[in-house]
C-alpha cells in the first residue's frame, strides 16, 4: 500500500529543487527518527544537535574517572518496539542489539525464579513460569493471574485513573504489589505506582506479557548506545542532508513573507522552509519565549509547566572476577532493581572481571545521595544477591545520576501531552513526551519523530505512511485487540 501511494505522487517524493528543506533541532532518538524518515521522504534535512554526540538521554560518554565509555543510563528495548526497530534498520545496526526472552528475578539469598515464554500460545505462554516462580506465593500467582486476566479483557481504561488505586480494588496481595507491579512495572514506566496512569500500566501488561512471545523480549544494547546513531551523518549526507554539532539553538523566528523560518544558533543564522523541534519538554519551554507568541504559544506553555521529571540512577561497578553467569537480573526487596552484566554481551568488554551496571528506578531518596554513599550502598546490596561480591575487589566505580530522565505518567497525562502540530506555521514537535501513546520510552521517541515526519509530508501533500505498526497479537490475544 505504501508503494501505490508514492505512484500516485512522484513530484513529493522527488523533491529535486532547492526549496522543501527541513531544519531538525535535537539529535536524540526522536529527532534521529524525524530526520531520517524526512530524508527518505526527499527533503533536503539539516539536523542541529548541541552537543557533540547523538542519543540524546540515550546516549553513552567518555567517562574520565574510569577511562571508560558508559552509557548515561542502561535503556533497554522490546520486541514491541516496532519504530524503534526500524530506525536501527535504517542505520543499519540492528544486528548490535543482544535478545534474551527471560527474566530472573532473584532474591536476597540468591533464590531465583525464572519468567520465560512457553510453547503455549498467547497470552498463556507465560503462565507456566508464573506458576513456577518461587518469588511469588499461591496467594500473589493468583492475584497477579486474576489482575491479567481483567488487563486482557479490558480496552483501554479512561484517562484518570492511578495504578495503584486499580491494585487496591482487585484484591493484589502485598508480595504481588512490591514484587512484581512495584519492580517490574513501576520501575520500567520509573515512577511510583499512585503517580502513574492505569492506562499506560495495562499497555506495558498486554504488550510485555500477553500479547506474543515476540514482543516480550528484551534487547540491550551490544555497544555504547551513542555508537547505535553513528552512523546518522553518512545516512542523511547521501540524501543531501547533513548533521551539525556544537549547535545550540536560541530563538526561531517566522518570515511570513517568505515562508521560511529563521533560527539562531549563538551568533549563526540557519534558514529552512519546515521546523522540527524535537527537543526535552524543558529545553522546548526554554526555547518558548524566544519564538513567535500568539495564543496558542501560551497553552503550550502552560501544558510544558505540568510536565514533570522522575530520575533513574545508575552504577557502574568493575571488578577483578566474574560475579555471576547471568546476563542480567531483576533484584527483590532491594533499593537497586536490575542488574545489567555487560561485560558479557558487550564484546569490547574484555578481561577476566564482571563489568555491572545497576539501576535504580523512581527513587528520589536514592538519587540525594553522595557519590560514595551511593555506590557503597548499591555494592553491599548487590553482595546479598550475589556472595561472589564480598571477595571480589571493585576496580572502579561510578555514579550517573540522570535527574531529569523520563517524564512522568500520571492520571490524566494524555489531556497534557500535545500533538505533533506545534501553534507555528510549517513547525513541528518531537520527543518523548509529545503524544505518542507511549510512556517516556526509546520507542515513545522514535514513533514522535516519525509522526511529526507525517505531519510535514502531510502538510505538503505527501500523504505517506512512516509509522511502523505495532505487533500484532498472536494466539489467542487476537480475539482481544
Amino acid at each position: 500500500m505504501t508503494e501505490e501511494i508514492h505512484k500516485e505522487i512522484p513530484a513529493a517524493v522527488q523533491r529535486d529543487s532547492a526549496e522543501n528543506t527541513v531544519m531538525v533541532v535535537g539529535g536524540g532518538v526522536a529527532g534521529i527518527s524525524a530526520a531520517c524518515a524526512l530524508a527518505d521522504a526527499g527533503f533536503r534535512v539539516m539536523l542541529l544537535e548541541r552537543r557533540g554526540y547523538l542519543g540524546g538521554r540515550a546516549a553513552s560518554y567518555f567517562h574520565p574517572g574510569t577511562g571508560e565509555v558508559i552509557d548515561n543510563c542502561q535503556h533497554v528495548l522490546f520486541g514491541c518496539c516496532t519504530n524503534l526497530l526500524n530506525l536501527y534498520r535504517k542505520l543499519g545496526v540492528e544486528d548490535r542489539i543482544f535478545w534474551d526472552s527471560r527474566m530472573t528475578l532473584m532474591e536476597p539469598g540468591g533464590r531465583r525464579s525464572v519468567l520465560k515464554p512457553s510453547k503455549l500460545p498467547a497470552p498463556m505462554h507465560g503462565l507456566p513460569a508464573i506458576l513456577r516462580a518461587k518469588c511469588f506465593s499461591a496467594a500473589d500467582k493468583a492475584s497477579l493471574l486474576w489482575a491479567m486476566g481483567i488487563m486482557m479483557l479490558s480496552r483501554r481504561p479512561k484517562p484518570g485513573r492511578s495504578l495503584q488505586s486499580w491494585l487496591d480494588a482487585h484484591l493484589q496481595t502485598t508480595g504481588a504489589q512490591r514484587r512484581f507491579w512495584e519492580l517490574v512495572i513501576a520501575s520500567a514506566l520509573n515512577a511510583s505506582m499512585d503517580q502513574i496512569d492505569l492506562a499506560y500500566a495495562q499497555k506495558v501488561i498486554r504488550e510485555l506479557f500477553l500479547n506474543s512471545p515476540a514482543a516480550g523480549a528484551m534487547g540491550m544494547s551490544r555497544v555504547p548506545l551513542s555508537d547505535l546513531y553513528a552512523g546518522t551523518a553518512e545516512y542523511l549526507e547521501t540524501r543531501r542532508g547533513r548533521l551539525l554539532h556544537g549547535q545550540n539553538v536560541t530563538a526561531a523566528q517566522w518570515d511570513e513573507n517568505t515562508r521560511r523560518w529563521s533560527i539562531s544558533c549563538e551568533g549563526e543564522t540557519l534558514q529552512a522552509e519546515h521546523l522540527v523541534l524535537a527537543l526535552p519538554f524543558e529545553a522546548m519551554a526554554k526555547l518558548l519565549p524566544q519564538m513567535p507568541q500568539c495564543e496558542a504559544t501560551q497553552n503550550l506553555q502552560s501544558r510544558l509547566n505540568e510536565l514533570m521529571h522522575w530520575p533513574i540512577c545508575s552504577v557502574h561497578l568493575w571488578f577483578d572476577r566474574e560475579i555471576t553467569e547471568l546476563d542480567h537480573a531483576v533484584l527483590l526487596d532491594r533499593e537497586i532493581h536490575w542488574m545489567y552484566h555487560k561485560s558479557r554481551w558487550q564484546p569490547s568488554r574484555t578481561g577476566d572481571g564482571s563489568y555491572v551496571e545497576l539501576v535504580i528506578s523512581a527513587t528520589r531518596e536514592f538519587a540525594a545521595l553522595g557519590r560514595q554513599q551511593a555506590i557503597d550502598r548499591a555494592t553491599e546490596q548487590l553482595a546479598e544477591f550475589f556472595p561472589a561480591v564480598k571477595t571480589a575487589r571493585v576496580v572502579k566505580s561510578a555514579l550517573v545520576k540522570e535527574v531529569r530522565a523520563t517524564f512522568g505518567v500520571p492520571p490524566g497525562i494524555d489531556a497534557i501531552r500535545p500533538d505533533a502540530i506545534s501553534p507555528w506555521p510549517q513547525c513541528f514537535l518531537a520527543g518523548d513526551w509529545v503524544q505518542t501513546g507511549w510512556p517516556a520510552t526509546m520507542e515513545g521517541a522514535a514513533r514522535s519523530g516519525y509522526l511529526a515526519a507525517e505531519a510535514l509530508c502531510r502538510s505538503v501533500g505527501d500523504p505517506r505512511q512512516i509509522l511502523a505498526a505495532e505487533l500484532a497479537p498472536t494466539g489467542l490475544m487476537k480475539l482481544f485487540v
